[in-house]
């Protein structure tokens, strides 16, 4: 916690004295998300500020391995996670009643099945709306629908999980069902999502640009237009793709899962 806040200081001072900006590449470390998310996401605020310290995780698991963890832990955010299975559940609401620093005010833990029918309603009936800093999307599934029905909150940060199997350039998603379920295969979840191109268009139409990815191109990183940093610019999908995996993803990982139902967007 004592290093997470100076290093958030050493960002700050370093962009307010007009220092070269730090690459993704450069800042990201893991605490409890499932790769470098929590650097990344320390990195972004230090250099927007925050507004109500609130965040939103749809399908956050079992709480101890996500998005928001890292901040409602260890930066006294509020927090609230869903998830679809209710052993999840229960294992995120026993973690954070036992963590010191949650014990006496612990994130909402929601056990749901998200659809783009249900979602606004549920985040809105735990007390959730209007401007939130973050909102943290991984359904393995229909995300982009989810994403594109949210309107009750406003968030300034967004974080997802794309299918980088397409690469830069194709706009596509698994088509819409309220009981979507991922295919996996020895790799991960190959037949799901939608790409990062996709998500892109409906960032932009929802007033995001896209500021950086993971190393391994699995998460993307949007900020909301109306928040300025010279640091924090557009990006172009087409850089996040350098990573070995990425490319075997696209090479290897795609040819099995191209034929099935995939919708252009």
């Amino acid at each position: 916690m004592i290093g997470q806040k100076a290093l958030s200081v050493l960002y700050r001072q370093h962009h307010q004295m007009k220092c070269q900006p730090l690459a993704f590449r450069e800042v990201g470390f893991r605490v409890h998300s499932q790769h470098e998310e929590d650097g990344l996401l320390l990195y972004l605020f230090s250099l927007i500020g925050t507004t109500r310290k609130t965040c939103v995780e749809i399908c956050a698991g079992d709480g101890m391995e996500c998005n928001t963890a890292n901040l409602i832990l260890n930066h006294r955010w509020l927090g609230l996670q869903f998830d679809g299975d209710r052993a999840n559940v229960e294992r995120a609401t026993q973690f954070y009643a036992s963590h010191p620093d949650t014990r006496w005010w612990p994130p909402a833990t929601v056990h749901a099945w998200i659809t783009r029918d249900n979602v606004d309603g549920l985040i809105q009936g735990n007390g959730f709306s209007g401007e939130v800093d973050l909102l943290s999307l991984d359904l393995d599934g229909v995300d982009y629908w989810v994403w594109e029905r949210i309107t009750c909150i406003s968030p300034r940060v967004v974080v997802l999980e794309f299918n980088h199997l397409w690469g830069p350039t194709a706009s596509v998603t698994v088509p819409y069902r309220d009981d979507f379920v991922a295919e996996f295969t020895q790799y991960g979840s190959d037949y799901a999502g939608a790409s990062l191109a996709a998500f892109v268009k409906l960032g932009r139409r929802k007033g995001y640009r896209l500021v950086g990815t993971n190393a391994i191109a699995t998460n993307a990183f949007f900020l909301r237009d109306d928040i300025a940093c010279d640091w924090l610019p557009e990006i172009e999908a087409g850089v996040c793709f350098d990573h070995p995996r990425a490319q075997f993803g696209m090479k290897v990982r795609l040819p099995g899962v191209e034929h099935k139902a995939w919708v252009e967007v």
